[in-house]
């Protein structure tokens, strides 16, 4: 028998809706086996509807968050989240590269599902040149287009995956639920360290219930590639549980607006 956690660090906001952020990635987290711990780099006011208010955490609060659990704690894996300005970006990078972190897989929040920009230019900037840093990055196709700088669809999402990971020098998994709905659900990864592409499919589920699913598909893919799983079995049994995830909370009722997605299916009685 195994004594040990397996501990997953979040690096992220917070949601007090529950359904996205640090919420979302603490119950993914759990769910697939991790022991989850978080620093917060912003709290938001914000439920099913949307987000009415954003306060940042100040840069030395957020270091010395990350310090204290990296002082103590020895993380299999570390997920991040939106890190919203150039300056935050700054110091997790360089806090992260103080402790040797490795094992990094980052979750780049940078549009809105609007399809408006969450971050200015510069953060952009700052953030494609953290990208060769972390272990894999799992753009949505907006993100995608915004990293790459040209449109994604079906065609084009295995080249552009490609195209992304020789880029940054870093692991692509392009998520494809903005591409035109079909019946079928297609992720690609491309391992930088493998060099292969791996075709993810899963069946696509007809729900307003999808709030959070980008934090909940990051953190789980975390959780599984601290377990010791294979960058390629992380991501499709992380594929998975976001699906069935999803599957099973598309009828259930939260709020007024964009439900999330039901993490803990696995506990629930058949």
């Amino acid at each position: 028998m195994n004594n040990s956690h397996c501990p997953i660090l979040t690096i992220a906001g917070s949601d007090s809706g529950g359904g996205a952020g640090i919420q979302a990635d603490i119950k993914s987290i759990s769910a697939n086996g991790g022991y989850a711990a978080s620093v917060i780099t912003a709290t938001t006011a914000q439920n099913t509807q949307g987000v009415i208010d954003i306060h940042a955490i100040p840069i030395k609060h957020i270091i010395m968050q990350m310090r204290a659990v990296f002082d103590d704690i020895n993380f299999k894996a570390i997920k991040l989240g939106m890190l919203h300005s150039p300056e935050v970006i700054k110091a997790v990078q360089e806090t992260l590269d103080e402790y040797n972190i490795t094992n990094i897989i980052f979750d780049p929040v940078m549009v809105a599902t609007s399809g408006d920009k969450l971050l200015n230019d510069d953060a952009v900037e700052s953030l494609k040149a953290f990208l060769p840093k972390v272990r894999l990055i799992t753009p949505n196709i907006p993100e995608a287009e915004l990293l790459i700088g040209h449109p994604i669809d079906i065609s084009n999402i295995e080249t552009t995956c490609k195209d992304l990971s020789k880029l940054y020098h870093t692991s692509v998994l392009l998520k494809g639920g903005h591409l035109e709905h079909t019946d079928i659900m297609t992720d690609v990864l491309y391992n930088f360290e493998s060099q292969k592409t791996t075709v993810i499919h899963n069946q696509s589920v007809k729900t307003k219930n999808t709030h959070g699913t980008g934090c909940s598909l990051s953190s789980s893919i975390a959780t599984y590639a601290g377990l010791g799983f294979t960058l390629e079995d992380a991501c499709i049994k992380g594929c998975e549980y976001l699906n069935k995830a999803i599957s099973t909370g598309k009828d259930m009722n939260l709020g007024k607006g964009h439900g999330p997605v039901n993490h803990f299916y696995k506990l629930q009685k058949k």
